[in-house]
């Protein structure tokens, strides 16, 4: 009976085992849709579809700050941004006097397959039918 592990041994065990794979399945989302980003951005300068400076809209303003990217955003509000080299943003910050004044310095995030999960009703997308809206919008994009 002692060799035997204890209720709390064995659901730590289950605990890490569950965890481990859910990161196995993340890593794997997370390469697949960065290699859709990377076909989607060679599909824009194919088009012709011109990079701009990105600006940070500040969350519940009528305002934005600057960033040192260049690229596309990836929604019509501008929330979610997409660099040359095929790394995604998520470009909605808090208001900061000092962002206002030297501008904002973003580090990529890992791209999801759906993007806005967890947000309000009908706000989600699967992220190939967003780069498939994005790019038939070519440079009509606000």
């Amino acid at each position: 009976m002692d060799d035997e592990p204890s209720w709390q041994e064995r659901r730590r065990e289950a605990s890490a085992i569950q965890a481990a794979a859910l990161e196995r399945r993340k890593a794997a989302e997370t390469e697949q849709a960065r290699a859709q980003l990377a076909e989607f951005v060679l599909k824009l300068k194919a088009a012709g579809v011109k990079p701009e400076p990105l600006r940070a809209p500040v969350v519940g303003s009528g305002t934005s700050y600057r960033t040192d990217i260049v690229g596309w955003y990836l929604r019509r509000n501008r929330s979610i941004g997409l660099d040359a080299d095929g790394n995604y943003y998520i470009l909605g910050t808090p208001a900061s006097l000092k962002a206002r004044l030297l501008g904002l310095r973003i580090v990529p995030s890992d791209p999801p397959l759906v993007v806005g999960v967890g947000a309000r009703d009908g706000e989600s997308i699967a992220l190939v039918d967003l780069l498939r809206l994005r790019l038939e919008a070519g440079d009509n994009w606000p």
